[in-house]
This record gives structure tokens, sequence and C-alpha cells, in this order.
């Protein structure tokens, strides 16, 4: 058997992964020309922990983790409101089992544990499929044959619109959007994060795990705004005007964002479906059910679909797309379900655990 996984962030070397051990060939394409870097810091949680660990790379994981001493947050004056030695509002309680690492730094781990076969700077321009196969046409003007293709690659997933139709049928916007860039560290942060917020806008800003650099988030809430997914020029110049207002340390940030090489910038959204399955094509992790980063279980979902999908098509290709989708439904929806409780200030605690255990790993 031979599967064509596109994208290569953390579901698609994870899927990969778990194909090889199963004795199940796997791909992997990927549209940027090289690994992505930058992306903040994300969270590995419950069952995902379980993947991890099976992996083989959760110890490498808790040796890369934020390792946060706490949080606090100021007003348009940089004055403190409040602060917290005990946990983040990004990762958590510091005495959970969680991980939290930079985004980069777990897509490294999961590549070099699985080691895939990947073709970097190319994407799927075509889907033919029949009973037996699905013939794929490469924006290089590659062809090959594969006996099943996955979607990993995102919110705005190109499989998902070949195999499924347009966006717009599946993404629920959630009425914000966010920016993520690494900058310089002048604030001097150390293992520290400051949040920050006036009226709609604001934002976040916490240490690398290099001292010398930040991760910053800027955002705003919104409705549905139209802006090309791809044009980060035009992104930053979206994100400057609605941030420009800010007070404390903003205009340093905004003029940092200008510089940043590893910009990114998309809505708060969901992907919603009756099917996850098209014939021989089907989706894992934000391309079939993206639970937005409100959630703070996008990664975990990935992880733990990319393990599920893979146990099902090595116990048995007939019928595996099926079988995934019910063991994986119920955890999506308890999943998705924390982005929207108790909105501004996060799912609370017990909520969050019991979304992250809401699935049995055989």
């Amino acid at each position: 058997m031979k599967v064509l996984i596109s994208g290569a962030s953390v579901g698609g070397p994870v899927l990969a992964y778990w194909l090889g051990r199963h004795g199940i060939e796997a791909e992997i394409v990927e549209r940027a020309p090289a690994p992505r870097t930058g992306g903040q810091a994300i969270d590995v949680r419950g069952a995902a922990l379980t993947v991890a660990d099976r992996m083989g790379v959760l110890e490498r994981a808790r040796a890369l983790r934020t390792r946060m001493r706490g949080m606090s947050m100021v007003d348009g004056s940089g004055t403190e409101l409040m602060r917290s030695t005990e946990g983040t509002l990004s990762g958590g309680a510091f005495d959970s089992p969680d991980v939290e690492i930079m985004r980069d730094d777990l897509t490294a781990l999961v590549l070099a544990a699985a080691d895939p076969a990947i073709v970097y700077g190319d994407s799927i321009a075509a889907l033919d499929q029949d009973a037996d196969g699905v013939d794929v046409t490469f924006d290089s003007g590659r062809r090959e044959r594969y006996d099943h293709v996955v979607g990993a690659d995102g919110l705005h997933s190109n499989v998902r619109r070949l195999a499924f139709g347009p966006e717009e049928r599946y993404v629920r916007h959630l009425g914000a959007y966010v920016s993520i860039f690494t900058a310089p560290n002048f604030l001097g942060l150390d293992h520290w994060q400051t949040w920050f917020r006036e009226g709609q806008v604001g934002g976040v800003v916490y240490s690398d795990r290099d001292a010398t650099t930040m991760r910053v988030n800027l955002g705003f809430e919104d409705g549905p705004i139209a802006y090309d997914h791809r044009d980060l020029d035009a992104q930053k110049r979206l994100v400057q005007e609605r941030c420009a207002g800010l007070g404390w340390e903003v205009p340093r940030l905004l003029d940092a964002m200008g510089k940043a090489d590893d910009f990114y910038f998309d809505a708060m959204a969901q992907v919603v479906m009756d099917r996850w399955s098209a014939g021989r094509v089907t989706l894992v992790g934000d391309a079939g059910y993206c639970a937005s980063p409100l959630s703070g279980q996008g990664t975990s979902l990935a992880m733990v679909g990319a393990y599920v999908l893979a146990q099902e098509l090595g116990a048995a290709p007939d019928g595996a797309f099926d079988r995934y989708e019910r063991r994986m439904r119920p955890f999506v929806a308890a999943n998705q379900a924390l982005a929207t409780e108790n909105p501004g200030q996060g799912a609370a605690p017990e909520s969050i655990e019991r979304a992250a255990n809401a699935i049995t790993l055989d």
C-alpha cells in the first residue's frame, strides 16, 4: 500500500511514522520549500502524550518545553494589572503533565522520528480517483498513483478543496484573527508571558527557548473579512492598521512584525464536516476538524488523528476510514467545544483535561 500525505507540519509526519510501523509506504508533499520555522507555543496533552511517548519523542519534547515561570497582564501604559506564577493562559497550570513546546521544535522532533520520503516545494494540482486508487497530478507536472491520499494541510487545506469543494462550506469563523511572528527580545523576557489588551485588540509576548528572541501574537476581534491567506504583505498591513492604536510596546512590536520572516496570520476558525473521507481521500487534523487556537488542542487532535488513522489502515484497509471517523468523532467534538467555552478567558482546566482524554488508544 502506498499513501500520499499533503502537509509536513505535525500531523503529516506523525501519520507517516505510524504508517511505516504498519508496513505502509508513505510519501509527504509540502508546498513550502523547507521545514517551516516560527509559530506559537503549542500544547501536547492527554492522549497526544501517549502518541508522543509511543513514538519515542516525549522525553525530548519535555526537554525542549517552554519552561515558563509565569505570566502578567498590562494595560495600555504598561502598568501591571495581574501576575501569576502558577501557570499561563496558553499552557495551563505548571503542575499538569502537559507539554508546552514551540511548534517548530515539535515539528523537528516528529520529522526526525518519521524520517519520511518528502518532497518540498510542490503541491497537489489534481486528484482523479477510481475504485482501485488515486491518480495525482502535482503542480510540478509530476504524476503518480497512490492507494490513498491524506490531507494534513491545515485550515486552508488544498486536498479538502479538491476532494470536497470550497472551504466556505466547512470553515466556521469564530470572530477573531491572530498573527504570530518572532522578534528580538527587546523586552528582556525570561521564561515569561506578558498579555495586553485594549478593547477588541490585544496579544501576548513570551520569551523563546533562545532568550535572545521572543514570540509575538497580535490579534483583533472582527467578523469574517476578505483576505488572501497567501499574501503576507497584505496581512501585515491589516494587522498594522488594526493594532496601530495600542499603547505600551506595541509600536515596537509592529515595527518588528514588518521585519519578521516567519510571519503567520489567520482567522480563528473551526472546520466542521459531515464526512472527512471521500472515496480513497481523507483528512487529518486542521484540514478535517480544526478546533482553532482558542481550543489549545489543534496539535493534539492532529497527533491522535494521525495515530488512529494509521492504526485503522494497518488493521484492514477496507472500512478503515469509517472506523477512523467513528473513533475520532467524540474526541473532536469534545475538543472543538473548548474553543467556545467561557469566551475571553478560556476553558476551565477540568474541561481541558476531560477533552484531552476523551479517547482510548489501543
